[in-house]
């Protein structure tokens, strides 16, 4: 039998790590490890290995690695985190036949298409074209926005930075939460507002529209104390959920995503029970000419824990990911 490769979804604060049989998907033995009690990827890896017993003559041959960072480079470094390292030295470290290395949007994008349908939860109904984009974003640290397009021989990732754009208020409230966040950031992306300090600078923002001293100072708080009722913990959800639907309107427009749109992060599936409340597929469809357009594209929440894995064992043998 095959030697199991070796796949990975790695970010600032954890390296889950998994293998993979060869000509499957689903990962097995995955085990999440705290990036800061390792000096770098190398040895999180040997660790992992040894823990597994994959070592020796079951050492893997092949290993595709996610990272929440960009990974153009030969050299790459973390951006959250203390890990650097050179592509060729893991590779001849770990003594690697094939040793692909993508960033962990990517791997999202990758993964789900391989998502099970019982691991998605229908925000919007609609028809999606089956040879057409699918549109993934998702916020958490940052937001990620990618693409996936059914290519005719394999999946083809859609790369992009489409977090980092500037973020465009649509109503009074939403142009003095501009002013509001422009006392702390010279520019003002979607990513400012679609993350998890996002939600608490909405939340203070709100709360400096009625001269409150916040009381929260931590994304999990707020979502709590709006669970509890709290009034402007509530207020600061909902906008962050309505301009969640603009940017997801704007960017299934720009990348002609009629394949879908897939929410993917740790953020939504925690807020499962506000999108019914909230306007964000009203906000996705309200684009003037092109409402319809997006009326009638899916958008799906994606509960599934796993999603980096499965796009990092999609990219290991995917001839369109290099």
């Amino acid at each position: 039998m095959s030697r199991p490769a070796l796949i990975g979804d790695i970010g600032g604060t954890n390296a889950r790590l998994a293998l993979v049989t060869p000509g499957e998907i689903t990962p097995h033995d995955i085990i999440n490890l705290p990036c800061a009690d390792y000096p770098g990827v190398i040895e999180a890896v040997h660790d992992y290995l040894e823990r597994v017993g994959a070592t020796g003559a079951n050492a893997p041959q092949e290993a595709c690695l996610a990272f929440a960072c960009p990974v153009h480079a030969e050299r790459v470094k973390m951006t959250n985190n203390h890990w650097a390292f050179s592509k060729s030295d893991v590779r001849q470290t770990l003594k690697l036949s094939l040793f692909k290395v993508i960033n962990d949007f990517t791997a999202q994008a990758l993964g789900v298409p391989h998502v099970a349908a019982s691991e998605l939860v229908e925000v919007q109904p609609g028809k999606s074209q089956a040879h057409a984009t699918r549109l993934v974003i998702g916020p958490g640290t940052g937001l990620g926005v990618a693409g996936v397009f059914p290519g005719q021989r394999a999946w083809i990732p859609l790369p992009t930075e489409g977090g980092h754009v500037t973020f465009a208020p649509t109503d009074d409230t939403e142009r003095a939460i501009v002013d509001v966040f422009k006392q702390r950031h010279t520019r003002i992306s979607v990513e400012r507002i679609l993350c998890g300090q996002g939600i608490v600078e909405l939340y203070q923002a709100y709360c400096s529209f009625e001269g409150t001293e916040p009381r929260f100072t931590h994304p999990a708080e707020v979502t709590q104390a709006a669970n509890e009722g709290d009034r402007l913990a509530t207020a600061a959800l909902l906008r962050f959920l309505k301009i969640l639907g603009d940017v997801c309107g704007d960017a299934t427009l720009t990348m002609g995503a009629r394949g879908g749109v897939y929410l993917c992060g740790g953020i939504l599936p925690r807020l499962l029970d506000w999108l019914p409340k909230s306007e964000l597929r009203a906000a996705f469809s309200n684009k003037g000419r092109m409402g319809t357009y997006n009326n009638d594209i899916p958008i799906w929440v994606v509960t599934a824990p796993w999603t980096g894995l499965l796009g990092a064992a999609e990219a290991l043998h995917n001839e369109e990911v290099f």
